[in-house]
């Protein structure tokens, strides 16, 4: 896959049998369709579908920022914002092929689902996985 961001190749990486894509030099992480799903459930966090599909088919929201092109369909995504705050934006494929998370905009989405679940802990194996694929940077 050709990270949006830098064009550059990602990496492939793995973790309990799901394979996401990261770029290594702007720590970006696209999730194919159902990758975050699956990721979230393998943490314990399954009972979040709906706010999983409520980030899906939010409406795009008006940003500064480049509109950048699906990997899959090439075709220019739509951003939402993914916390309360409205401060993190992330890129939704508008036919539904995934999402693209910037550097640390996945742990941003953890840390605002930890909110939502407070005391479960279950995010913290997530979190380390986050932690790794930094590592991965050099």
């Amino acid at each position: 896959m050709i990270c949006p961001v830098c064009r550059k190749g990602a990496l492939i990486v793995e973790y309990k049998n799901i394979e996401l894509d990261y770029c290594p030099i702007c720590q970006g992480v696209w999730f194919d369709s159902g990758e975050l799903e699956l990721l979230l459930e393998s943490a314990g966090l399954g009972n979040h579908r709906r706010y999983l599909d409520d980030l899906i088919s939010s409406p795009e929201v008006k940003s500064p920022e480049k509109k950048r092109k699906c990997p899959i369909c090439s075709r220019k995504m739509n951003k939402t914002y993914i916390d309360e705050g409205n401060k993190v934006l992330v890129d939704v494929c508008r036919v539904g092929n995934g999402i693209w998370f910037d550097g640390g905009e996945v742990k941003s989405l953890l840390q605002e689902l930890e909110k939502k679940s407070p005391g479960e802990g279950a995010t913290k194996g997530v979190l380390d996985f986050v932690g790794d694929l930094l590592k991965h940077r050099k």
